[in-house]
This record gives C-alpha cells, sequence and structure tokens, in this order.
C-alpha cells in the first residue's frame, strides 16, 4: 500500500492521512505529475458516476454555463477516473463529465489511477464539500457513510474534513429528521440552522407541523427554536422534572440523541454497535485491548 500511494503521488499520501487537506492541491498534484501518455481520451458513454457521490442533485444552469465554456474553450483539466469491468468510474470531475455531456462531447480527456471504495467514498465526499456546497443532508449522508465503512471515529473524520466533532455529531442527528422534513433541507426550503432546532424534538408529528409553520410563515431560525423550547417543556413543573430536562438537553446537543432521565437513571439508547462506539468516543469511555 505504502509503495502504491507513493506512486500515484504526493497528493494521494496527503489525502488518505488523517490529516486535513486541500482538495484542489489533490488534484493539482495527480494532473502535474502525470506524464503526457497518462491523459486519454475516453468515450463519455464509457463513464459512470461514482458510486460514492454524495450529491444527488445539480445546478442545471449552472452545468448548462460550464457546457457553453466547454464548447468555446475545451475542457482545460483532465478528469479523473477509476477503471471498472465495463469501463471507468469518475473519481473528480462530475461536473465537467456531465457539462462535457451536455455539450455535445464524445470523449473527454482523463487520467486513470487507481482507488479502493474507502478512497472513492472520501474523494468523492472531500471534493463536493471543499468545491461544491452539499446540502445538510446530503453531506450528513456523506459522512455516516464514512463512519459506517471504516474505523474512523467522529473526531478523525471531523480533522480530515475539517470541521468540529460537534458539528459533524449534529449534521449526522438530522438524519433522524422525518423524510418529508428531509427532503424540505434538500430543496432549500428549511435551512440547516432550522433543521438542527427541529432535529431536538421527538415528536415526529410536532417536527413536521413545526417544519411546516416555518415554511408557510417564514419563521426565523430564532423563532423555531422558541417554539421548540415551549414544544419540549416539561408538562409538570416540578423542580426535579425542569432539573431533569435541563441535564436532558444539555446531554443531547453534546451526544446526537434523545437521553432520558428519571428515577436515578440515564437511559442514552443507540442505533447500532458503532453508534454506541460513537456515543462511549465523546463521553471519553475507552477500552484497551
Amino acid at each position: 500500500m505504502e509503495t502504491k500511494r507513493k506512486a500515484l503521488g504526493k497528493g494521494l499520501e496527503q489525502l488518505f492521512s488523517n490529516e486535513r487537506i486541500d482538495f484542489d492541491n489533490f488534484e493539482n498534484s495527480i494532473v502535474e505529475n502525470a506524464k503526457e501518455s497518462d491523459i486519454k481520451e475516453i468515450n463519455l458513454a464509457d463513464i459512470k458516476s461514482n458510486p460514492y457521490q454524495p450529491r444527488k442533485t445539480f445546478d442545471e444552469a449552472s452545468l448548462q454555463e460550464l457546457a457553453d465554456s466547454i464548447k468555446e474553450h475545451g475542457i482545460v483539466q483532465p478528469i479523473i477516473v477509476k477503471k471498472n469491468i465495463k469501463g471507468y468510474y469518475i473519481v473528480a470531475g462530475e461536473r465537467r463529465t456531465k457539462a462535457a455531456r451536455l455539450a455535445g462531447l464524445d470523449t473527454i480527456p482523463a487520467i486513470v489511477r487507481d482507488f479502493n471504495d474507502q478512497e472513492m467514498m472520501e474523494i468523492a465526499l472531500i471534493e463536493n464539500i471543499q468545491r461544491e456546497n452539499l446540502n445538510p443532508i446530503e453531506e450528513a449522508e456523506g459522512y455516516l457513510n464514512i463512519i459506517k465503512s471504516t474505523n474512523m471515529t467522529q473526531e478523525e473524520v471531523s480533522k480530515k474534513f475539517g470541521k468540529s466533532r460537534s458539528y459533524i455529531t449534529n449534521l449526522i442527528g438530522l438524519l433522524k429528521l422525518p423524510d418529508s422534513v428531509q427532503t424540505y433541507v434538500k430543496e432549500g426550503k428549511l435551512s440547516m440552522g432550522h433543521a438542527r432546532a427541529l432535529s431536538k424534538i421527538e415528536d415526529e408529528n410536532e417536527i413536521k407541523k413545526l417544519a411546516n409553520k416555518a415554511i408557510s410563515e417564514g419563521l426565523s431560525v430564532r423563532e423555531i427554536e422558541g417554539l421548540q423550547s415551549k414544544v419540549m417543556a416539561p408538562k409538570k413543573s416540578s423542580t426535579n422534572n425542569n432539573t431533569y430536562t435541563l441535564y436532558e438537553n444539555i446531554m443531547r446537543e453534546k451526544i446526537g440523541t434523545k437521553v432520558k432521565i428519571s428515577k436515578n437513571k440515564i437511559e442514552i439508547p443507540f442505533d447500532s454497535e458503532k453508534d454506541l462506539e460513537r456515543i462511549l468516543e465523546i463521553i471519553n469511555i475507552t477500552f484497551e485491548e
């Protein structure tokens, strides 16, 4: 693996370490270190999207602008692809490939390099985060896929992608929202701030109700946070219940999942073994083998 990475260039050594990387430097490194014979004209019909591409939708107007530029100036920088049984997968250059098709081209210049599944997943997410703004749900799904398929912790993921660990935790928490509300976020009808406030509510019906209210009345994030606090306020006014609710909210904010405190007991549910490891990591519980 060490020899393979060195052969692929310094950019890859940086990409697949746990340090934060700059995608432009990574791609430029591959292009600059490529020999003229490494750049091939590949039929667009033989090229498929990266199967781990987190972006599900592309701005049509932006693609058309790029297509018009390609018609006038051609492809300025080759895309990077990986060979597969039936053709090639895009590693970097999804928008260029789509725009080239719109421009009516039959082929596109490409550099062929070898990557494993984890690397393909990380490259696609890094490119989209640093070059194109993913919507919060797409970004959350990208992080979650990496966490599920690797041994990386949230701390390692946060460092690699230049985010705080709380940002990663809160973002992944959005995936527990009802599908209809996630769709609002994808469509830009609700911001990440709105979605984060709604994700703290346990009752799905209340979430949907407040989401629709936010859209129809144009409510700000602060207004939704105020309504969210009222929804989550304890029905009983005893001091103990008020205190528990405060602690539950603080812990939920910290670990990104609902917490129940009652009768001298703390309950923290988890979805899977990986989710349990995530929670233990956040509260600094480790095991020595």
